[in-house]
């Protein structure tokens, strides 16, 4: 249906419109409620009342709802307004792949940079279990930063699902208008067949468009729709002539491995696919030239680079594990690419490695630790001792080194998660044992490029605060910032930004010194560990898309992300010397969850995989509820269910778990990626999405006591977090405490709420109104369970100490009693609980915990 400007859907106004297709009508709208502009789609006139087309539109949404990508297109929205259905996506500035490729084809090296975005793309849908199913130059966006965006998820399913008979019936009922030709020609055999199709079909896809950005014409280009698929099964398209454009027998290579007939043939993966193209950026594509003896000797290094690319693919996962093995000082790491890159251990017993740095020396080396629990302290490196030494600064944190040799630390530190501490700001020279400290409540902290300044990150009024120098407030974020890195120039400050305390999922930002924001490459399920490279071009970090196993990657300050360096069982990064030698850790990670239940006569542990946490018993102690943040689970994590006698698991849905309801019918949860709460049934039915309102992100979630109702903690653009009661049965979130306020639970009488502010001051009020009253006892590092029956003590611990106490604090007078104290058989490298629960009684318990032990190297010759 078309739409006139000014036309209202919801609380969008349209503006212009951007576009037609057979599909759907694209248009410009504001966003009045959060002051944006966005592209709207509808469907055109002569479908606005087909059910099948309202399904496609509407399984669009949903299918990229579930994706959070930088190359695909976002979506924000999806409603009804009378008879007219739409969906909400970003307004996007650029042409479609198709524009670009009416003027030919396209240079090899921006074909392969523009590849490996798809290749992302397209990694980020399979991971979640989607195929696209059309992928085609029309459903690739390419924006005028040179950003890819993949389009069109209207034919996308499940893995699982039936494959391609209702892409080529949709395709039949549009031969009038001229569609079937420009998507039979992108299709996969065994979409042509109407077989089941998994990823590997986009893949084929993939390399049908690939082959025309490099050839500037079709694969399998016909007249009919039946000489293209004829085509498809049983021809090979011609091979890309070498030509000025620069493409490389390497390239084709990939190509053609993605255009096996059989999928048992191709690429295996988008991920790999992506990592091939980037191991080609800069070496195996080349610039055109016209000198005979140029061409000559260009044909040479391309069929060399073509044959180490294909000793590459070939060894990938061999080259994983290589580079993480026992090393010997100055031993090479296995096998190596042309780069020679080499590993150095410089650590050798089991310990907890929180923060390195280099010297301005760029080889002595100084790191916080923890041989034992989580009270870190400072060790050196010496090139004339090879042996970590002490410098007898106990409960002392390493923040950073200036270039004047001068160390930026945290004394008193005390940990908060994964390699947070917080405590009070100091500086000290190395060798000294008197820091001269600054500023106490301090998390994080980088010198300027002269040593002169310090960025620092803290808490004010229930946000997180960036400053450089001190007392300038540069941004300012309700969730947390973590590993900042002041930019070699010193006029940038490059760091991580998580929506959720203290999730270490997020994106990577740099802010400039007039406090301008730039996201640069997100979302992770988890990121830990950033530097600049020596020129300042590019960031360095740590990140996972799913699982603990970390990738370092490069990014670029217009958004371009390149894998820098794979391993197997993953790498932190800490620190890049002024020559280019990189400082990681191989940190083994895991979180573990050890019960006492009904009949037991002992602690079980009760662990699925090799990250489960957040446990919730059952009023009964006979079911555990807990989240599997294990790569397996994606990057929403996922909400499980167990007997606690060792049954089998079952997985309820995405999320972070947050708790059963009263009856145990139901689990909490709450999805990151888009924000949303979500309750999923622990038995038949169907999950049910709560509406989310005007708030942008969620902190935690509780059940009120008679099951009818939660309340969310969250906030709203621009405002500190708070606390809202939402009703199941419908309605919006409704706040019910002051701004500043999180970590809201529900009395068992249903008429008080607690809840914590900044600084770690927890308050009582009445549910419906009231004045917050004070909690005296309860501190910033305490965590509640939960209250207790008679709604006047709560369960509490304290998440950094070991062993684990749980305690029942008395609300009215703070006194503290101990209920038990608890702890793992084997306590090598835990550092913290990540959960706790107890039944009403307190007779029985669960609790999890998260455990790391790390290894030292000094990688030479990476990039």
């Amino acid at each position: 249906m078309s739409l006139n400007p000014g036309t209202r859907l919801g609380p969008y106004e349209v503006l212009s419109p951007l576009g037609a297709g057979g599909m759907g009508e694209v248009y410009r709208a504001r966003d009045t409620k959060l002051g944006r502009d966005v592209a709207i789609k509808v469907l055109p006139a002569g479908m606005a009342g087909s059910p099948e087309a309202l399904s496609r539109l509407e399984r669009e949404a949903h299918a990229v709802a579930q994706l959070s990508h930088p190359n695909i297109l976002a979506i924000h929205d999806f409603g009804r307004d009378g008879d007219t259905a739409y969906a909400v996506m970003e307004l996007l500035e650029g042409e479609t792949l198709r524009t670009r490729l009416a003027q030919g084809a396209l240079p090899a090296r921006k074909a392969v940079e523009l590849a490996a975005q798809i290749a992302d793309g397209l990694a980020a849908a399979h991971e979640k279990g989607i195929v696209h199913r059309d992928l085609k130059p029309e459903n690739v966006f390419v924006t005028s930063e040179g950003r890819v965006k993949l389009l069109d998820f209207g034919l996308a399913r499940e893995m699982a699902a039936t494959g391609a008979d209702s892409a080529l019936q949709t395709e039949a009922r549009n031969t009038a208008a001229g569609t079937i030709l420009g998507t039979v020609r992108y299709m996969s055999p065994e979409q042509v067949r109407g077989e089941t199709v998994d990823h590997r079909s986009d893949i084929f896809s993939f390399g049908v468009v690939l082959y025309e950005m490099l050839s500037g014409r079709q694969a399998f280009g016909r007249e009919t729709a039946a000489e293209s698929m004829t085509a498809i099964l049983k021809e090979d398209p011609p091979e890309i002539v070498a030509s000025a454009s620069g493409q490389s027998p390497a390239l084709q290579r990939i190509v053609q491995h993605c255009l096996e007939k059989k999928p048992g043939e191709r690429f295996q993966s988008a991920r790999d696919i992506a990592f091939a193209l980037q191991s080609l950026s800069g070496s195996a594509v080349s610039s055109g030239g016209t000198d005979a003896g140029v061409v000559a000797r260009r044909r040479a290094q391309l069929w060399l680079a073509a044959l180490a690319v294909a000793v590459l693919l070939c060894v990938a996962a061999v080259l994983s594990v290589a580079t993480v093995g026992s090393y010997r000082r100055g031993e090479k790491a296995g096998l190596r690419s042309s780069t020679e890159i080499t590993f150095h251990q410089m650590s050798f017993r089991p310990q907890a490695i929180f923060q390195a740095a280099f010297a301005p020396d760029g080889e002595t080396i100084v790191y916080s630790a923890a041989l034992e629990g989580n009270v870190p302290e400072l060790f050196v490196i010496r090139p004339e001792y090879p042996e970590p030494r002490p410098l007898g600064l106990p409960r002392t944190h390493l923040l950073s080194i200036s270039s004047k040799g001068e160390l930026a630390v945290l004394t008193s530190a005390r940990l908060i998660r994964h390699r947070l501490f917080t405590g009070t700001l100091a500086r000290v020279s190395l060798g000294s044992t008197a820091p001269r400290e600054i500023l106490e409540d301090v998390r994080q902290a980088d010198w300027s490029p002269d040593g002169s300044e310090l960025a620092i990150v803290r808490v004010a009024n229930g946000k997180d605060r960036l400053e450089l120098p001190i007392g300038k407030v540069l941004y300012e974020t309700a969730g947390y910032l973590s590993d900042l890195r002041v930019s070699p120039q010193g006029n940038r400050i490059a760091l991580f930004e998580h929506p959720a305390k203290f999730d270490d999922r997020g994106s990577v930002i740099v802010v400039d010194r007039a406090g301008q924001r730039t996201v640069l490459s997100g979302d992770y399920w988890g990121e830990e560990g950033l530097s600049w490279s020596p020129t300042g071009d590019e960031v360095l970090f740590s990140a996972s898309t799913a699982g603990a196993s970390m990738t370092l990657y490069g990014v670029d300050l217009s958004g371009h992300r390149r894998v820098a360096l794979r391993s197997a069982g993953g790498l932190t990064m800490h620190d890049v010397s002024r020559a280019g030698r990189w400082l990681v850790t191989r940190d083994d990670c895991r979180c573990e969850i050890s019960v006492l239940a009904p009949g037991a006569s002992g602690e079980r542990d009760l662990s699925w995989l090799d990250y489960s946490l957040n446990p919730f018993l059952s009023r009964d102690g006979r079911m555990l509820l807990f989240e599997d943040d294990s790569s397996s689970a994606g990057l929403n994590y996922a909400v499980c269910l167990r007997t606690t006698d060792g049954g089998p698991v079952v997985r309820l849905g995405e999320g972070k778990s947050f708790g059963l309801s009263p009856d145990g019918k139901w689990a909490l949860a709450i999805v990151y990626t888009p924000p949303q709460v979500v309750i999923h049934p622990t038995g038949p039915g169907e999950p049910r999405p709560l509406p989310r309102g005007a708030l942008e992100a969620y902190q935690s979630a509780s059940w009120f006591p008679d099951g009818t109702s939660v309340l969310v903690c969250g906030n709203e653009a621009g405002k500190a977090s708070r606390c809202y009661a939402q009703s199941l049965a419908g309605g919006l979130p409704r706040p019910v405490t002051p701004e500043g306020t999180t970590k809201g639970t529900v009395s068992p009488d249903g008429l008080q709420i607690l809840y914590s502010k900044p600084g770690g001051s927890y308050f009582i009020q009445r549910a419906g109104d009231g004045s917050p009253q004070p909690v005296p006892g309860l501190t910033l590092e305490d965590e509640v369970i939960g209250w207790t029956a008679d709604s006047r003590s709560a369960y509490v611990f304290r998440s950094a100490t070991m062993p684990f106490r749980l305690e029942r604090v008395d609300l009215a007078s703070g006194r503290r009693l101990l209920v038990r104290e608890v702890a793992p058989s084997d306590r090598t490298g835990v550092l913290y609980t990540t959960g706790g629960t107890l039944t009403d009684d307190a007779r029985f318990y669960a609790y999890s915990y998260a455990r790391m032990t790390s290894q030292l190297f000094v990688v030479e010759g990476a990039r």
